[in-house]
C-alpha cells in the first residue's frame, strides 16, 4: 500500500454532512463507505468526451480521457492515471475476493479497483465508478 498525500488541489476537505448532500445516498457510499455502483448505470461508462477526470471530492485530477477505453466492464475504464502520485492502492479482502482498491492520495476517497487485464502500454483496467468522478470537459 503507497500512503502519500500529494500537493493536491487548493480544497476544504468536506464534511460528511456537505457531501452526503453533494453527492446523494449512493455517492456517498461509494466514495466513504467503499460501495460500487451497479454496472451500466453510472454517468461516465459510456462518457466520449475529451477531458480530464477529477475526484468528485476533492477536485484532485485523476484520469485523462485519452487513456479511457471500452474494457466491456459497464464502469469507465482507464489504463493509467494522469499522474501516479495521485493515486493510491490498497488490498481489499471483501467479498470473498483480493482485489487492489484505488483511492484518491489527497482525500482518500474510494475510487474503484485496478486490474491486470487492461490493454497496452500498461496492460492495467483502473475500473472506476464514475460517483467518484468529475468531468472537466476539454
Amino acid at each position: 500500500m503507497s500512503k502519500a498525500k500529494t500537493a493536491g488541489p487548493e480544497v476544504r476537505i468536506k464534511s460528511d454532512a456537505e457531501l452526503r448532500s453533494e453527492l446523494g445516498a449512493e455517492g456517498y457510499h461509494i466514495v466513504r463507505e467503499k460501495g460500487t455502483e451497479r454496472a451500466f448505470t453510472g454517468k461516465y461508462w459510456d462518457e466520449k468526451a475529451p477531458g480530464l477526470y477529477r475526484c468528485s471530492v476533492c477536485s484532485n485530477p485523476l484520469f485523462s480521457s485519452a487513456t479511457k477505453y471500452d474494457s466491456g466492464s459497464g464502469w469507465p475504464s482507464y489504463y493509467e492515471p494522469v499522474a501516479q502520485e495521485n493515486v493510491i492502492t490498497e488490498t481489499d479482502k471483501t467479498h470473498g475476493m483480493v482485489r487492489t482498491e484505488v483511492l484518491c492520495s489527497f482525500c482518500e476517497a474510494h475510487l474503484g479497483h485496478v486490474f491486470p487485464d487492461g490493454p497496452e502500454p500498461t496492460g492495467l483496467r483502473y475500473c472506476i465508478n464514475s460517483a467518484s468522478l468529475q468531468l472537466e470537459k476539454e
